[in-house]
This record gives C-alpha cells, structure tokens and sequence, in this order.
C-alpha cells in the first residue's frame, strides 16, 4: 500500500516461497514509487536495456504481478501483428512436420521454383 509519493514500503513477498520462486528479495519502494529490481535480474531479462520496460498486473486478490518487456521498434512492429505470427505458425508447423526443402546453392533454389511454377500453369497448346 503507498501511503503517498515519498513514502517507503517494504513489500514481503510471503506466497514466494509457496511457488517455486528464482528469486526472494525485499524491495523498498522508493520516492516517487521508484522500485529497484535486483541487477541479477535487470540482466537475466535484458531489463538494463534502454527503453526496457515491466508490466504491471494488479490481481483481485492483492497480487502485484510484474512482468518484462522489451520495447518493439516502429519498424519492426509489423512482425508482431496477429497476421505475422499466424504465418510464422503456420512456417514452425511445416518445419516440425519435415515438409522443407533445402537446396545447395540459389541455382538450385530457383530450378525448385521453375519446377513448382510449371506444375502450377496450365497445359500450354
């Protein structure tokens, strides 16, 4: 509970033990709700990166949860949109079933493409 913006809490995490947790730390809310997270895991999460970011979820039953985030570029975003990732599943299941073809050079990769793209045309006169 903050009380105000200069106050500091220590928080005890008392369900930590019960979950198997990596981690088991008291954290002092600092001014201005500042909270500093162990440096073990700012790295382990690549949290110690500029333009990183934690999410933060406030449970019904009291629990704050916080989870990490790294921020996508503008011009990286399109990868992240539902259209993309279902294609990329749609790929990862191809992969996992055996149905690629790898080819030794681009010559044979582009006789592959020749050969499917004739299967595809119709008969010529």
């Amino acid at each position: 509970m903050l009380l105000d913006g200069n106050a500091v809490i220590r928080h005890h995490a008392t369900m930590a033990k019960r979950d198997n947790a990596l981690v088991h730390e008291f954290l002092s809310l600092q001014a201005r709700g500042v909270l500093a997270l162990p440096p073990a895991v700012r790295a382990k999460y690549h949290l110690d990166r500029p333009g990183a970011q934690v999410e933060l979820t406030e449970r019904a039953d009291g629990v704050l949860e916080l989870r990490p985030q790294i921020a996508v570029a503008a011009s990286k975003a399109w990868f992240w949109t539902e259209d993309w990732q279902q294609r990329e599943r749609e790929v990862d299941a191809h992969v996992e079933a055996g149905r690629v073809v790898t080819h030794r050079d681009a010559d044979a990769f582009l006789a592959h493409l020749d050969t499917l793209a004739a299967l595809d045309s119709p008969d010529e006169p």
